[in-house]
């Protein structure tokens, strides 16, 4: 059976700014490759592609994490004649989105305005292109600005042009650039009537005149220089047509969506199980290149050198600790120890774990949650001893110092130290950055003991008590308190943000995955702490805008899907229903868990219920699958329930 045809990467797509189906792109590219592509039917910034838009401005070369955090390294290819314009705003035609070839592995459009057949098939930190004009009208495929400034270099004597981009958007990328080289056919491109130039916002444009109504061209990109992009075509395409790395890389998604052998009586589950089992396998990004010997070697943002070593990027471990990892840890053990190795290495180059990266720290969700992906990958045996000794001093530095800047480290720490909470005078989202720094210290006492580190054990698990600092007997919520141990005289459970992180009191307050036991017993018993769940699932979906002064599309989600207050668009709901079968109620938390993935989630456009994050919310729907679910990551056991798949197994 062919796994990859019931794969749609259009899942997710059909989402807007203030309402997300996924915020999902049609990635195409290898599993972590460090390369993706997808086409560009909007101006409307990062959310650049809509599954019903009749327009098409390009295939885009692209490196988008979410679309909050926005793309870099980026340009656009479109093929023209005609009327031949300077930036995708005036290059755009039409296209039939019905027509599009879209699979993991090659994205081919008809682009209806220049009668051209485009596609691309990816390799790891490249590409192939092939393009088929169905007319005599002189053609050019043209590389259009998206962001940043952009060069670009002639090299008649090698079929090849050289550019080079430097955009990037949020982070920190000390003298970051892109470099990337297409490489066409001899005699395919008439480089005497090509063209370089620039738009008004001085990014620049090039028009490759083509020779012929077919070529196939080659592309290879790297961060560290133009020799390494022209090593990547040398290396990963190696003289091959087309078709051949097409079939390469149906090969390599077959592989590994046949990690999970799973059945299921209903097709439309068995479609959504499989693309989302895809989706998993995007991120992270691979973030690092090889010498002419086969050894990794990487750009570093945090000073802009060339580093050993690998390196991963475009990953907000906020949400994705919660069921990407676990994940890996059945399907990917292999992976998840060089990205472990690769996070690592961000910490031995500027001294700070990585929080949320894109090309460099973006740190745009609070918490180092960081600390769970290490003490899943040690209590699983994933990674090498050296590389647990240096995550655990990360851990250390950032559970007790503040960072140089707010986007670094675990906000507020050393008020922690101090208060045993996070005051919420002094910092927002105070009750989410004390509930996450107590069980980030659970993880720091879960990893010293592995490692023998048994002096730190006492001092961190003591203070992964320290939720307990925040619970309201009175009202029955974990509340903010300030620096003189006072909280709020105003109180409305449904009220979002202000002390919390994209949620109100009743989303959060159950967020202590490593001690439910200590949870249930601030409440009085096991009895008390289910009543209190029930009356979340039972509430209608309500809520407040408070801190935020506005609706988040969060808030809009939660509404929608109707699950009470559950919002399992949103990864803090994510372990809410399981926190029944932790407590003897399998089959309570496999009804609520289902009623989610059975109603809010397929594998079309509007495939899931909010922000697919980093494949977490993917996941999260395997998990539901499978009948299992990693409660406490950091934990070896999962707990279990009855799954939506009738049998699976795993195959690696």
């Amino acid at each position: 059976m062919s796994r990859l045809s019931l794969v749609n990467i259009r899942q997710g797509t059909k989402s807007v700014p203030r309402f997300s189906q996924g915020n999902t792109l049609p990635l195409v590219q290898r599993p972590f490759g460090m390369t993706a592509f997808a086409p560009q039917t909007e101006r409307n910034g990062s959310w650049y592609y809509h599954p019903d838009s009749h327009s098409i401005e390009g295939i885009r070369l692209t490196h988008q994490p979410s679309p909050w955090i926005s793309d870099y390294g980026t340009f656009l290819m479109t093929p023209q004649n005609d009327i031949v314009a300077n930036s995708a705003g005036g290059a755009w035609g039409g296209h039939r989105p019905a027509d599009d070839v879209m699979t993991p592995s090659t994205v081919k459009i008809r682009f209806l305005r220049s009668i051209c057949d485009f596609e691309i098939t990816p390799t790891e930190r490249g590409a192939v292109g092939r393009l088929h004009f169905d007319t005599d009208r002189p053609s050019v495929l043209s590389l259009l600005p998206v962001m940043g400034d952009y060069t670009y270099t002639f090299v008649p004597e090698k079929n090849e042009v050289i550019g080079t981009t430097t955009g990037h958007s949020g982070d920190i990328a000390e003298n970051f650039k892109m470099f990337f080289v297409l490489r066409f056919p001899e005699g395919a491109v008439d480089f005497a009537k090509s063209k370089i130039g620039a738009d008004g916002s001085e990014k620049g444009f090039c028009h490759l005149a083509l020779t012929g109504r077919d070529t196939e061209f080659s592309l290879g990109t790297s961060y560290l220089s133009a020799d390494y992009a022209e090593a990547v075509i040398d290396r990963e395409i190696a003289g091959r047509r087309f078709d051949e790395v097409l079939a390469e890389n149906d090969a390599i998604w077959e592989e590994r969506l046949g990690r999970i052998d799973a059945e299921f009586d209903d097709p439309k589950t068995e479609r959504t199980f499989y693309t989302c089992l895809w989706r998993t396998f995007l991120y992270p990004h691979k973030c690092y290149e090889l010498t002419a010997d086969g050894k990794p070697v990487h750009y570093a943002p945090y000073d802009g050198s060339c580093r050993e070593g690998v390196r991963y990027t475009d990953n907000g471990f906020w949400d994705t600790y919660r069921t990407v990892y676990p994940l890996f840890v059945k399907i990917a053990r292999d992976e998840f120890a060089e990205m472990l190795e690769g996070f690592v290495n961000d910490y031995r180059e500027c001294g700070w774990l990585p929080r949320w990266i894109s090309i460099g720290e973006v740190g745009c969700m609070p918490s180092t949650l960081i600390d769970a992906v290490i003490a899943t990958a040690v209590v699983n045996g994933i990674g090498s001893r050296k590389t647990w000794e240096d995550a655990l001093d990360g851990m250390l530095n950032h559970a007790n110092h503040n960072g140089p800047l707010p986007r670094f480290g675990r906000n507020g720490a050393e008020s922690y130290v101090k208060f045993g909470y996070v005051p919420r005078n002094e910092h927002g989202e105070s009750v989410n950055l004390t509930l996450d720094a107590a069980y980030g210290d659970w993880c720091i006492a879960t990893v010293a003991k592995a490692l023998g580190r048994d002096e730190l054990v006492p001092e961190y698990e003591r203070r992964a008590k320290n939720y307990k600092n925040l619970f309201d007997p009175e009202t029955g919520f974990m509340r903010g308190r300030d620096t003189d141990g006072k909280m709020a005289d105003d109180f409305d459970p449904v009220k979002w943000g202000g002390e919390y992180t994209e949620a109100s009191a009743w989303q959060s307050t159950f967020a202590v995955p490593h001690d439910i036991e200590g949870l249930c017993a601030l409440y009085g018993g096991e009895d008390k702490l289910l009543e209190k769940l029930d009356a979340l699932f039972a509430l209608p979906p309500v809520y407040r805008v408070h801190g935020y002064g506005g609706e988040i599309h969060e808030m809009t989600e939660m509404a929608a899907v109707d699950l009470g207050q559950f919002a399992v668009s949103n990864q803090p709901s994510f372990h809410l229903p399981f926190i029944y079968a932790y407590l003897g109620l399998p089959e309570k938390a496999a009804y609520w868990a289902h009623k989610a993935a059975l109603e809010h989630f397929s594998d079309e456009a509007d495939g899931f219920p909010g922000d697919e994050d980093n494949g977490t919310t993917a996941a999260w729907f395997i998990f539901v699958c499978l009948g299992e679910y990693p409660l406490c990551p950091g934990k070896i056991e999962n707990v279990k329930f009855p799954g939506l798949a009738k049998s699976w197994k795993i195959n690696v």
